[in-house]
């Protein structure tokens, strides 16, 4: 996997936190860096956390479905990114506060990288060297949660479904890719 397929996974993976720091930026009356540097931290590491789970799992069947490995990966990104597609065109407004609680961000960065664990058992089918695949993508959700965080508190929530959206078509890009590379190349 080359470091711009990588790039544009961390990109589309991070959308749901990106989405949530605006949202987290907007309910903020003043722009507090320490807690945008929080919010980061909790969307950086699990988005770095749960590809790595999925990936110790994926390695336990490797072997038994490497000839199905490609429509796996596929099917995964197509369902997680038109999962993201579907909720960012989904009229109902969530609310959102200013709180960075521990018990609050928790839930927050378990929900938006649920998809990541996914994607980590994709990683496996691929043999991407995983330790440098998630903290990289760890570092570019950290980079993105902080700036939603500021983009919320100065733009408010309308780039909110576009970012999502971006990310849904992203990830159904590279779950294309993969799959014609592996049918006609």
């Amino acid at each position: 996997m080359s470091l711009t397929e990588l790039f544009l996974i961390a990109v589309g993976l991070s959308m749901d936190a990106f989405a949530v720091s605006v949202c987290k930026g907007l309910s903020m009356q003043k722009l507090n860096p320490r807690h945008a540097v929080i919010i980061g931290l909790y969307f950086g590491g699990f988005q770095a956390f749960m590809p790595l789970a999925g990936y110790l799992m994926g390695v336990r069947f490797q072997a038994a479905i490497t000839a199905y490995d490609h429509w796996i990966a596929f099917i995964l990104l197509a369902l997680i990114g038109g999962n993201m597609i579907r909720e960012a065109l989904n009229p109902e407004e969530e609310a959102c506060s200013d709180s960075v609680a521990f018990r609050e961000m928790i839930v927050l960065a378990v929900a938006t990288s649920i998809d990541a664990l996914a994607v980590g058992v994709t990683f496996a089918f691929l043999r991407v060297h995983i330790l440098p695949a998630v903290s990289f993508i760890g570092a570019v959700t950290f980079c993105l949660s902080v700036v939603g965080v500021k983009v919320g508190n100065v733009f408010g929530i309308r780039y909110k479904a576009k970012a999502e959206i971006a990310g849904g078509v992203i990830l159904i890009a590279i779950g294309a890719k993969i799959l014609i590379e592996h049918l006609f190349f």
